[in-house]
């Protein structure tokens, strides 16, 4: 049974998603991009809400900012964006480092679906980097939220970047290599019952729990329990 993880941005946004049902608090900031990261009292504020009731996880910006540290804080998990990383090979050795020290908090490995808009390594590069370390987490993800695509779309999912069979077969193969997987990339409803089949181990929104379905606004949590629900079956 897949878990809805909700991405906020404050404090009063992670306690609208735990009494939605979110199974994983996700801490970024929206206007600095797709992982964009959190000022890091804002992490501490949230997890010293949240951590004893759900696990938390952290957007920390993109590898390539160059900005690697990890707030000070009970987090669960925290992530980076591999944008610009695709002719720098040595993101793989780097997260790869961090991967094998079995750090704690645990690295998640983000993947885009739209990977080259994003100048990132492809989907498969990731999971094989996630693949060579059982245990691990895999996000796939979008990149570009927003109009400014070669789709030309005003809010493109993940579902207008990889096909369902081949998604399906991402999920199936990170079973079976021990590796838990999460599907994000402006989910909605309808995608997220698409994607039920797929068996991941979360399905990860913020727009569509925000009012009007702006990722920009604030969370709701009758929209996050709505989804939550969903995702439970």
């Amino acid at each position: 049974m897949a878990g809805l993880l909700v991405s906020v941005r404050s404090v009063a946004e992670a306690r609208s998603a735990l009494t939605g049902g979110a199974a994983l608090i996700d801490v970024k900031e929206p206007a600095h991009g797709a992982l964009g990261r959190a000022a890091d009292e804002t992490v501490r504020a949230i997890v010293e809400v949240v951590a004893l009731q759900r696990p938390v996880s952290a957007a920390l910006g993109e590898w390539s900012d160059g900005c690697h540290a990890i707030p000070d804080c009970a987090l669960t998990y925290f992530k980076f964006g591999l944008a610009g990383c695709d002719r720098d090979a040595s993101w793989r050795h780097e997260l790869g480092s961090l991967l094998g020290a079995h750090h704690s908090p645990q690295l998640v490995l983000a993947a885009y679906a739209d990977w080259q808009c994003a100048r990132a390594p492809s989907v498969d590069e990731v999971f094989a980097l996630a693949c060579a370390h059982p245990g691990s987490v895999l996000l796939l993800d979008t990149h570009c939220k927003d109009a400014n695509n070669p789709l030309r779309k005003a809010r493109p999912t993940l579902l207008d970047w990889l096909p369902i069979p081949w998604i399906e077969d991402l999920c199936a193969r990170s079973r079976s290599a021990g590796v838990r997987i999460a599907l994000a990339g402006s989910l909605g409803r309808a995608e997220i019952r698409a994607l039920l089949p797929a068996r991941p181990d979360w399905f990860a929104v913020r727009g569509a729990v925000c009012a009007d379905g702006d990722r920009q606004a604030v969370i709701v949590a009758d929209k996050v329990r709505t989804l939550a629900d969903l995702v439970r079956g």
